[in-house]
């Protein structure tokens, strides 16, 4: 049986309704139940469609412009904090404990609420509430929709209920990971004369990476921080064994101002003096496009106007670069601190879920 969801209830219950129902990533059949049979019960005028533990809504009113609000329902793996629970925090004041408070139920309440007592929205409205964001890429119900239902996609500016602290957070960074690997002779160590130290040959990938300085970037207005660093570093065999083999991972943040191909030619550029004999090898193990801000666009020009002109450069990738990749400007927008998503203490302060949520009433009628 579905857990019943109040949409028209406070938000801030509301939110604390959907982190007591537990969502790990997939396990969203409650989640995504329990969603479905309120917005079929407590909404009118949307068109309401599930897709696996994906549930879809839309308005088909003729506005002339449509907004997609779009909102993952699955969490990391609990760590001992459910159910949700209230406390006076003594620098935050009332907060919501629990998983996924942050990243992002609260972000998934205001849209429900929204969804639920919004009487008659200036804009079209197309809800999208999907599965498995919080682990492999190739697995996040964005794909699914993509391929199976594009049309459910459309839209003129899209809205991800991602934690941003009440503020607009426009685009994302961009992500490539590459592998720096080197091999070499194992022996004895005490003969190490006989070896190749694969390790050694590394040397001069972090010395390069010690030195490197990174690029600002300002777009539309919001100034974005590239990063290029070691995220992992392997090799050895024993303590006795000069080792044969020896490899770093290097992860590039790149402002959305790049594409994949042109932050992997700067890559290949800054380590070209390590690259140039043969001696060290670089593999790309994951990419991923950012996406520009798209702030000039009419429809998230109004948004800004809407949240009084604050909004900052979006650190990190989230779900916003498929929107973009698909011509709709996109940006983040919910209540909750970012730096807070994932921890044990996970939290949010209860008046920036209501804020968010008039913010977003006002920009929407």
């Amino acid at each position: 049986m579905s857990t019943a969801l109040d949409l028209a209830a406070d938000p801030v219950e509301l939110t604390a309704a959907l982190v007591d129902i537990e969502s790990e990533s997939r396990n969203e059949s409650a989640i995504a139940d329990a969603v479905e049979a309120a917005l079929r019960e407590q909404t009118t005028g949307f068109e309401i469609l599930r897709h696996g533990n994906r549930v879809l809504a839309r308005t088909n009113r003729g506005k002339a412009q449509r907004v997609i609000l779009a909102g993952h329902l699955d969490t990391v793996p609990v760590a001992g904090n459910l159910p949700s629970r209230r406390e006076t925090h003594p620098e935050e004041g009332d907060v919501l404990h629990g998983c996924g408070t942050v990243d992002m139920k609260s972000g998934d309440a205001v849209f429900l609420h929204l969804a639920a007592t919004l009487e008659d929205p200036a804009h079209d409205l197309t809800l999208i509430f999907y599965d498995c964001e919080e682990i492999a890429a190739e697995f996040n119900g964005l794909n699914d929709i993509e391929r199976e239902l594009p049309e459910w996609l459309a839209g003129d500016v899209a809205i991800l209920g991602e934690p941003t602290a009440g503020l607009i957070e426009a685009g994302c960074q961009g992500t490539l990971r590459v592998r720096l690997a080197t091999s070499g002779t194992r022996s004895h160590s005490a003969r190490s004369w006989m070896g190749d130290n694969a390790i050694h040959k590394l040397g001069g990938v972090l010395t390069t990476l010690a030195a490197y300085e990174p690029r600002r970037v300002d777009i539309d207005g919001c100034e974005y921080r590239e990063g290029l660093s070691a995220v992992g570093l392997a090799g050895g065999v024993a303590g006795n064994v000069i080792p044969d083999a020896a490899h770093v991972d290097v992860n590039f943040r790149f402002a959305p101002d790049r594409s994949v191909e042109q932050a992997l030619d700067h890559v290949r550029e800054v380590f070209a003096a390590d690259l140039a004999d043969g001696t060290v090898t670089l593999e790309v193990t994951d990419a991923a496009a950012g996406a520009l801000p798209g702030l000039a666009h009419p429809a998230a020009a109004a948004l800004v106007e809407a949240a009084q002109g604050r909004f900052r450069a979006k650190y990190g990738w989230t779900d916003v670069s498929r929107f973009s990749a698909l011509g709709i400007p996109a940006v983040n927008l919910g209540p909750g601190d970012p730096n807070l998503a994932h921890r044990r203490d996970e939290r949010v302060p209860v008046e920036q879920i209501r804020t968010v949520t008039e913010l977003l009433r006002a920009y929407l009628s």
